[in-house]
């Protein structure tokens, strides 16, 4: 028994996949998914802001912190009560940007500038993978 557990749990970690179920985090995939960003972001060092701030090293500096760029009330809010860019915040941003801020700030009226949503876990997880590489 225990061997055919083992031999499961190597086939699964060779598919890029972990003991939850959720496929590994894949930076080139994310590079690729955030194409989708850039009408409203830039991605290199120095990049300058367009609707959304540039978001080169944004997990290393965190939320709220580019400077130069007007973030709305409720991105504040939510920064001002403690979010911070981990996997888990970055990946119910990205699913549902508004949503987390109210959730975060507590402020059921808080509202974000970024409308899109990028609902498929795979490509949040992949692009959050790209966004790391960023520093």
């Amino acid at each position: 028994m225990k061997k055919t557990i083992v031999m499961a749990g190597m086939a699964l970690a060779a598919l890029g996949v972990s003991a939850t179920g959720a496929a590994a985090q894949d930076a080139a995939a994310g590079e690729k998914v955030a194409k989708r960003c850039i009408a409203c972001h830039t991605f290199e060092e120095g990049g300058p802001n367009k609707v959304g701030p540039n978001l080169f090293g944004v997990i290393e500096r965190g939320p709220g912190t580019a400077e130069g760029f007007k973030y709305s009330k409720g991105f504040q809010a939510a920064v001002d009560a403690g979010l911070t860019w981990d996997d888990a915040n970055l990946m119910a941003y990205l699913e549902d940007p508004t949503a987390h801020l109210r959730e975060v700030s507590g402020d059921s009226s808080a509202r974000s500038k970024m409308t899109f949503k990028l609902k498929p876990e795979d490509d949040r997880q992949n692009v959050i993978a790209y966004m790391k590489t960023l520093k």
